[in-house]
């Protein structure tokens, strides 16, 4: 019984905080709205498509495919009402603009990228590049996630936990 007592109450901490984390469940593609399946094919049509996850962000509910395009992934959210609100798909570095890269290579000297991604919003049809995320490991092994706009700015920044050597 002491075994299993310290194991069933780890168990139940990662539970709960996962759920104070997100609210986000995987939900079959069938779940995601028929409109926005059609648009992600339409705009990725080379792309397979994972799976897909619901959530609520901002009290209102939506959906986010996982998609697979010439090895990169790409994930696009689509909100109830079927149209796309947000491409997220992951870029090389040497894809950076210059100003992003001058910025990050001053502010996190020797770091490596582990991901990089283009953030664009979708508003009326139209695509607007919002901004950079990348993930990156830090000389002194720190795991940085910063956000940073196309001109060079940082826009957010937040540590993760320290990579084990």
């Amino acid at each position: 019984m002491r075994i299993w007592l310290p194991a069933v109450a780890l168990l139940a901490l990662t539970v709960v905080s996962e759920v104070a984390r997100s609210d986000e469940s995987k939900v079959p593609l069938s779940e995601v709205p028929k409109a926005g399946l059609e648009a992600v094919n339409a705009m990725f049509p080379d792309a397979a498509i994972g799976d897909a996850a619901k959530e609520t962000e901002d009290g209102k509910t939506v959906y986010e495919v996982s998609l697979k395009q010439n090895g990169r992934n790409i994930d696009v959210t689509i909100g109830a009402d079927g149209k796309i609100q947000l491409v997220e798909k992951e870029i090389a570095d040497k894809d950076l603009p210059t100003a992003v890269r001058r910025t990050l290579e001053a502010k996190y000297p020797k770091a490596t990228y582990k991901i990089i991604e283009e953030v664009k919003s979708i508003k009326n049809d139209k695509s607007t590049l919002d901004f950079f995320e990348t993930l990156l490991v830090t000389a002194s092994k720190e795991i940085v996630e910063v956000q940073i706009t196309p001109d060079g700015k940082i826009k957010n920044e937040e540590k993760k936990q320290a990579e084990k050597d």
